[in-house]
């Protein structure tokens, strides 16, 4: 694989309105996470809006509020991104941060194996 990505599922923390989440992200998780790790190549965020969304019948209720797409040149990148977000001090500026906007106990992140279909 020579580059790689991840997902990140992460849910606004109660009371915090929709338009404050995503404010707050922008001006200030955002380029907290681009300042801390030189690995990053890409870092989309995605904000859902389930007004209209399709949902099967009987369907877990939606637990996320930003799909986030984090991208790294190679495997080698995105292990040296978590060796530096495992650290004591990146870990707790970003856990700290995190307090203000997320409720940390709905985030999951995890790699994927991307694939683009050619539209003809």
């Amino acid at each position: 694989m020579s580059g790689c990505k991840v997902i990140a599922l992460l849910k606004k923390r109660d009371g915090l309105s929709r338009a404050d989440f995503i404010a707050y992200y922008e001006a200030h998780h955002a380029p907290l996470i681009l300042s801390l790790f030189p690995q990053i190549t890409g870092y989309r965020r995605n904000f859902a809006d389930f007004d209209g969304a399709y949902v099967y019948p009987n369907a877990a209720p939606f637990d996320f509020d930003c799909v986030t797409e984090i991208s790294f040149a190679s495997r080698a990148d995105y292990d040296a991104f978590g060796a530096l977000a495992a650290t004591r001090e990146v870990a707790e500026q970003i856990s700290a941060d995190e307090k203000n906007f997320l409720d940390q106990s709905y985030t999951r992140m995890f790699l994927v194996d991307e694939r683009t279909s050619v539209i003809p």
